[in-house]
């Protein structure tokens, strides 16, 4: 099936015969039907912003784009029909005629990807063709860790709308981690006066003995919070935020020493962390530190409106909870078996607290150990297993395992690779990659409510250097988590028809101003010297 190069493959295409092309051009009207006129605004904006068209309201003749919903569409599924009469693009709600009009946009080619428009071209083709298409799964997200290395809002804007040129529809912002917090807390203002800030910052691996000793910071002030929430919301993309307890919390102690196990260390005298890893200093399991916390997640809930919010839990050393009088006090008054119990008490905690607010947790796949709360999801990053187990007894899921889906990791074993870590994942790896497990029962397996890719930014102190490492990587995980019509066996899928439709896409990632990684270079510091810098001299060995 020629299928015009779409990335992600969609459920269903085909010509109109006899195979031809039609043309918008300057004449060419936009008819918005009810629910859709956000969509309008969109394509306006963004295909007529490239094309330079101006896309005038009007529905008096068949030079026009049609815009509706169909309820009898999955809810974000869409048709596009282009017969040489009106062109007709529908979905089952107005997500899914955004998804459609990302497919429009590809159908007219690589170059209405561009920022600026073709001036000298008054004419568009538009394939005779009719797409029916609709997702596999509603959860297809990217994690963005603004923690280790701050981005700039404008940089994350740009980044929801790479999520939505490739359908992919959650954006989990991971906000607070040992080495920063990067959202404001009107209550608590020393979160961003104090945590947001790390005097130095580590160079490359955990291992490595290189230091930038540039201070390194920022954060999102609450305005700053609304208008990504809302700019992802114009286009259809879930932000879901990541407040991470009670571990990774040096910089909120740092901020607030009293939040920290003070009868063990000194919390007086932490910094902002400026290095790598797993730090052993977390939250005091105290009222104190409930009620701080659910201050800071008012504040949270205020500003997204996610029916998601993420508590992290992941990579919480329990030495200090051993080791404090108060903490062991309190496993004693609760009744607990040990510090795994005392975890989940505070994950349960806090599990309660949202449902009565009517949002729902998710966390890391440690919030299974010592107990799951009843209404918890689970993002299951070590693997399958804590998936498997989430999933069997009854909790959504969202798979992203480090083997498969972590987009820090190297994408090649060649020495020219810029701060090797992790596993090596290719395109075709992560191709490859099965969200749901084989051997998972039906019920199971339904409880796998999407899919996302993780991208952790240690080794990316530049908007350059994430995309790098996204791209190209980021187009074959979005074509995983939408396509139907890809294979459940990853041995069945056709790579080789892949790669032939990513040779179209890469044109769209240059229009779009993506510095990825192209297959077989040249890399983009050979492309464009000063993109990325060279690998680090001295970097440690891969780990």
């Amino acid at each position: 099936m020629d299928d015009m190069d779409l990335v992600p493959a969609p459920s269903a295409f085909w010509w109109v015969p006899p195979p031809g092309y039609d043309c918008l051009d300057a004449e060419t009207q936009l008819e918005a039907q009810p629910g859709t006129e956000g969509v309008a605004r969109w394509l306006r904006a963004t295909i007529g912003a490239a094309t330079g068209l101006p896309f005038p309201d009007g529905n008096d003749d068949d030079n026009r784009i049609v815009l509706s919903i169909d309820p009898t569409l999955p809810p974000e599924g869409y048709r596009i029909v282009a017969d040489g009469y009106a062109r007709r693009l529908q979905g089952g709600s107005a997500a899914g005629v955004f998804w459609g009009a990302q497919t429009f946009r590809q159908l007219l080619g690589p170059e209405a990807f561009r920022r600026a428009p073709v001036t000298a071209r008054r004419e568009w083709h538009l394939p005779l063709v009719v797409v029916e298409d609709a997702p596999r799964f509603p959860w297809r997200g990217l994690m963005l860790d603004v923690a280790r290395h701050f981005l700039r809002k404008d940089d994350v804007l740009r980044y929801v709308d790479l999520l939505a040129a490739h359908k992919l529809n959650v954006l989990h912002l991971h906000l607070t981690d040992d080495q920063g917090w990067r959202i404001e807390i009107k209550r608590y203002p020393r979160l961003t006066e104090a945590g947001a800030w790390r005097t130095r910052t580590k160079w490359g691996h955990r291992a490595s003995d290189l230091w930038n000793d540039t201070p390194h910071g920022g954060y999102y002030t609450q305005d700053d919070i609304r208008e990504i929430v809302a700019y992802a919301a114009e286009r259809h993309i879930r932000v879901v935020p990541e407040i991470d307890i009670p571990g990774h919390s040096q910089a909120a102690i740092a901020a607030y020493p009293e939040l920290g196990n003070t009868d063990v260390i000194d919390t007086t005298t932490l910094p902002v962390w400026d290095t790598w890893g797993i730090n052993p200093n977390v939250l005091a399991p105290t009222d104190n530190t409930l009620r701080f916390y659910e201050g800071v997640l008012e504040e949270v809930l205020g500003l997204f409106p996610s029916p998601f919010i993420h508590l992290g839990g992941d990579e919480c050393p329990k030495d200090q909870w051993k080791a404090s009088p108060a903490a062991q006090a309190r496993i004693k008054e609760l009744g607990l078996a040990d510090e795994d119990e005392l975890q989940a008490w505070f994950i349960r905690h806090f599990d309660r607290w949202l449902a009565e607010r009517g949002r729902r947790l998710i966390g890391w796949d440690e919030i299974l150990e010592g107990g799951l709360p009843p209404g918890a999801a689970v993002s299951s990053w070590r693997g399958y297993a804590g998936g498997i187990a989430a999933a069997e007894a009854g909790h959504d899921v969202v798979m992203c395992p480090e083997q498969h889906v972590y987009l820090d990791h190297r994408q090649d074993g060649g020495a020219d690779e810029p701060v090797p870590i992790g596993y090596v994942r290719t395109l075709e790896d992560v191709y490859r990659f099965e969200p749901v497990p084989p051997g998972l029962s039906p019920d199971a397996a339904a409880h796998v409510i999407g899919t996302q890719a993780n991208v952790w930014t240690e080794v990316m102190e530049t908007r350059s250097r994430v995309d790098y490492q996204v791209f190209p990587r980021l187009a074959a995980f979005a074509e995983v988590a939408w396509s139907t019509r890809l294979p459940a066996a990853p041995a069945e899928r056709d790579f080789a028809d892949f790669e032939r439709r990513m040779s179209a896409h890469y044109r769209r990632l240059d229009a779009l101003g993506v510095d990825y990684r192209p297959p077989g270079g040249p890399l983009p510091w050979q492309r464009r010297p000063g993109v990325l810098g060279r690998p680090i001299e001295g970097a440690p060995p891969n780990v």
